[in-house]
């Protein structure tokens, strides 16, 4: 199994802890990962909130530098997708990158606004070239629950654990929905195939406040 790789700001620095898991889980699973070369910053949310057509251009380029990965180094799970496969873990980015080829594919005049911008440093994107895909849908989509429990070394048996989704990976349907959007179930059956004790957690779909700690730390 063969993606392509876009870690993004967070992975890169405060949250490199998760960079180094996801690429040594992996390894450990067979999944071959090839990052995106001068990738950039996805914008997070702030940026789209400013000024749209810089953000999708933003993100446009690094979906343009995606789809110039090697076809053989981003077939998924056996070849199955038509597309070019790219993980992205950080739900944030998954959401951006998502969110951005498909308002390409539905509006002609900001792919043409995102590609004149593109242009100016020799690239192009054509939508729905690119499929994003999030880290846990690959996880449990592509490798399976009986694989990865097969490669478990040190189950969590003495852990209880409470899984949290958050909004942007089951929420939005424009990038295709791999899981209930108001109860999904995938992540607590990835934990329990570890061995943990999986408890109820009602909120597990909550937005967790995210951004509005930089507008009002009250509020968030």
């Amino acid at each position: 199994m063969k993606y392509g790789y876009y870690p993004g700001c967070s992975l890169e620095r405060n949250a490199s802890a998760y960079n180094q898991s996801t690429l040594a889980v992996a390894e450990k699973l067979g999944i071959g990962f090839s990052e995106v070369d001068d990738w950039n910053c996805c914008g997070a949310t702030e940026y789209i909130a400013i000024n749209l057509l810089p953000a999708y251009a933003l993100i446009g380029r690094n979906l343009a530098l995606a789809s110039q990965l090697p076809v053989d180094a981003t077939t998924g799970n056996n070849g199955h997708h038509p597309q070019k496969q790219l993980v992205a873990p950080c739900s944030a980015c998954f959401l951006n990158l998502s969110k951005a080829d498909h308002y390409m594919a539905q509006s002609p005049k900001l792919t043409r606004q995102v590609n004149e911008a593109l242009a100016v440093g020799g690239l192009n994107y054509d939508p729905g070239s690119i499929r994003v895909r999030h880290l846990l849908e690959i996880m449990v989509d592509d490798v399976g629950y009986e694989a990865i429990g097969s490669a478990v070394n040190r189950p969590l048996y003495n852990l209880r654990l409470a899984p949290y989704y958050g909004c942007l990976i089951v929420r939005p349907s424009f990038h295709g929905q791999f899981d209930d959007p108001e109860y999904p179930t995938k992540l607590d059956t990835l934990l329990q195939t570890l061995g943990a004790t999986v408890v109820d957690y009602p909120v597990k779909t909550h937005c967790c406040g995210g951004h509005m700690t930089q507008i009002s730390e009250a509020v968030a």
